[in-house]
């Protein structure tokens, strides 16, 4: 694959990306340089994640990187948990975060695995 962009897990998290940004958009002012501010650098963080590994040319770093991406996925997760617990989302807007969210996890998973079996066929 020669760009991380053909990848359907970046794809995914990009549009994870967009649509917190639009998200937060919304919220209290208040919350600019807490909530909207970490949910913000660990939505970007997820696919940023994804592309440093990709550019790694290295399956073990990949698969750090991925791994480093899974966490900001999930981190990304717990600040939409927040966010509808302070009432700045509803229950309709979550689902459908949860709904991406999901695929996200999915896929990065579905991709780590691939990425370790090639390590592994390459190793033996």
């Amino acid at each position: 694959m020669a760009s991380f962009t053909e990848l359907e897990t970046w794809k995914q998290a990009r549009k994870i990306r967009t649509s917190v940004s639009d998200l937060v958009k919304s919220f209290p002012n208040e919350e600019k340089f807490r909530l909207t501010d970490q949910i913000i650098r660990c939505s970007r963080s997820i696919g940023n994640n994804i592309a440093e590994g990709h550019g790694r040319f290295h399956f073990q770093d990949n698969i750090r990187f991925c791994i480093i991406a899974r966490g900001s996925l999930s981190e990304t997760l717990d600040h939409m948990i927040i966010a509808r617990d302070e009432n700045y989302i509803n229950d309709a807007v979550f689902k459908s975060f949860q709904n991406d969210y999901d695929q996200c996890l999915k896929l990065l998973n579905g991709y780590i695995s691939f990425i370790k079996k090639k390590k592994n066929d390459e190793l033996g």
